[in-house]
């Protein structure tokens, strides 16, 4: 082989890639975002006093302290009131189902009243008839109504019972 055959030679640079452009066709240098820096504000160095200090720490140690006794108090006052309604509710059931009972017993005496009216042969029945349920209305009637006053009474003196004896400890407390 002779000198003057022409040698290829490969290169030994890289193959440069093509430049690639962003698809909507601007330059991506024109819409970047200006670089701020942020301020640095910073305190003012001083001495704050002892005693300005203690007095700061007392009074946020005052403030818990009040703080705990009002959540204690909040507590159990929302005890208080949640036993007071179900005693107070309890009471008002009570009360309801004898009302109920005694209406129930006076219907049944009308009626059965009723009945021996409609028995009656003579005007003098009639009216012995006529008084001696009025009687007996006017005694159930005294009993029920006792009965009734006894369980309020009851039922008034166990709701407020529990409020009485807190209300007491506070003032001895206060």
């Amino acid at each position: 082989m002779d000198d003057t055959t022409t040698k290829t030679v490969a290169s030994t640079k890289p193959a440069s890639k093509p430049a690639t452009k962003p698809a909507s066709g601007f330059s991506g240098s024109a819409f970047e975002m200006p670089k701020f820096g942020m301020p640095t504000f910073e305190m003012p160095k001083m001495e704050i006093p002892a005693a300005f200090r203690e007095l700061a720490e007392k009074g946020v140690s005052q403030a818990k302290e009040h703080y705990e006794r009002m959540k204690t108090a909040a507590e159990e006052a929302n005890g208080l009131l949640e036993d007071t309604y179900a005693t107070a509710s309890k009471g008002a059931t009570e009360y309801g189902f004898k009302v109920i009972e005694a209406a129930r017993t006076n219907t049944n005496a009308a009626f059965d009243f009723a009945s021996e009216l409609m028995n009656a042969k003579s005007l003098p029945d009639f009216v012995g008839l006529s008084t001696t349920h009025v009687r007996k209305q006017f005694e159930t009637l005294a009993a029920q109504s006792k009965e009734l006053a006894t369980l309020v009474q009851k039922v008034t003196t166990e709701t407020a019972e529990p409020i009485k004896e807190s209300l007491g400890k506070a003032f001895k407390v206060a």
